[in-house]
């Protein structure tokens, strides 16, 4: 039904295009005009709809027929095969809607795998929430508050993705290892580091917005004879039946209205950045505190050393962003703090040279150099080696008192000992 609608439209459409090039009489012209206000009333979008299966999904893996196998890849059950986006062909909203509640469900996995595989607890924010109040949360280490020598601290970039991702799609289409922070978490607690993941796109909750309350009489309806009081009360219902078929019509899957409720002091990645840097990560007792920071974690960790710039040098060693947005220029960070970017922050780009190899910058901030992707979404992942080299680098470097440099000869992140 669809598809002959559209091509219904479409005729609609030549036929008015031929009656104004055309031009015509006084007829021809109210004829036009009254075909223009149709098309003009027409939302395909909406009437689209009307022909999609109800947007009802299931709440689990298993409900999907999907599971992780033993390399850590989403695999249909029955098949075997990877997961298919078009599952319904010419239902693009309807696939796209499916793929984001499959989404919904790797989000919970992956805290689950986080809490189980990991070994970290999971701490709700704000630490002072009261009962009722919009809460998000991080996920800690057993040694987070305990440990004096050394931290990891992981931010993930915008969008979709929440604690413990670097990209949904590569969760879904590659692998958990490519597309989630536990190798770097695993790797990490395997060399004596406490960790803690941050949740920085966790900003607010949504609840359905209250339905209006249906109509009351007036004071003065009382007063009204019985007659009269029915008809208009005939009217008002006859009104809405026709009011809800039209809108039955006009969009049969109507998506619930929802209002959201921003967690207090932790509704941008800014601020939550900054929040975790102040209830947890600045009272720890690690001595050397090293970042990685994908995409839009890189400008919010830009945005906290601006708000905390003395206590960041104290504390932090080394800094790893991946294909990083932030602009010292724009963020308006301070020379100060190009400085010690320069000397303790690098930057893996995606490039398509080998990995490790410099590349220029446009800003006189940290040096960049290539993650061996031309992928966005892939730079965390592949960059994984190089980064925890670098940690070790900067380390061994901050024992002896050498600043660790990026060297142009060998295009490869080394100590140059000055």
């Amino acid at each position: 039904m669809s598809i002959l609608f559209s091509v219904l439209v479409f005729f609609l459409f030549i036929h008015l295009s031929m009656a104004l090039q055309q031009g015509g009489g006084p007829d021809e012209k109210e004829k036009t005009t009254a075909l223009k206000d149709l098309l003009s009333r027409i939302d395909l979008d909406e009437l689209m709809k009307k022909d999609e299966p109800p947007l009802e999904f299931p709440d689990t893996l298993e409900g999907f027929e999907y599971a992780f196998n033993e390399n850590g890849q989403l695999r249909h059950i029955k098949t075997g095969e990877p997961f298919v986006f078009n599952y319904r062909e010419d239902l693009h909203r309807w696939n796209q809607k499916r793929y984001e509640a499959l989404g919904e469900i790797i989000t919970k996995h992956v805290y689950e795998l986080l809490e189980k595989d990991c070994n970290l607890q999971k701490v709700y924010l704000p630490v002072d929430a009261t009962e009722n109040e919009p809460k998000s949360f991080i996920f800690l280490s057993k040694d987070a508050l305990t440990n004096a020598d050394k931290m990891l601290v992981l931010i993930h970039g915008s969008g979709v993705v929440r604690a413990g991702q670097w990209a949904r799609r590569l969760i879904i289409n590659e692998d958990l290892n490519s597309g989630t922070q536990i190798p770097y978490i695993k790797k990490a607690m395997e060399e004596g580091y406490a960790v803690i993941v941050l949740n920085p796109n966790e900003n607010y909750i949504e609840v359905e917005k209250s339905k209006p309350q249906a109509h009351q009489q007036s004071p003065d309806s009382s007063d009204e004879p019985a007659e009269k009081r029915e008809r208009k009360e005939r009217i008002l219902k006859d009104n809405k039946k026709r009011r809800d078929f039209y809108e039955k019509y006009r969009n049969p899957q109507k998506e619930k209205e929802t209002m959201q409720l921003y967690i207090r002091e932790n509704g941008s990645p800014e601020e939550h950045a900054l929040y975790v840097w102040d209830n947890f990560i600045s009272k720890a007792p690690a001595e050397n505190v090293f970042f990685v920071a994908h995409s839009y974690g890189g400008l919010a960790f830009v945005e906290l050393m601006i708000q905390r710039e003395a206590d960041v040098k104290s504390k932090v060693t080394a800094v790893a962003l991946t294909d990083s947005v932030h602009n010292v220029w724009h963020q308006e960070a301070n020379k100060t703090i190009r400085e010690w970017m320069r000397e303790n922050c690098c930057n893996w780009v995606s490039s398509s040279e080998p990995l490790d190899t410099s590349v220029e910058s446009m800003l006189p901030d940290c040096p960049r150099v290539s993650a061996g992707t031309e992928r966005h979404e892939l730079t965390s992942w592949k960059s994984f080696p190089s980064i925890f080299k670098f940690f070790s680098d900067a380390l061994e470097a901050k024992k002896t008192k050498t600043p660790t440099v990026l060297t142009r000869r060998s295009n490869r992140i080394k100590i140059d000992e000055l």
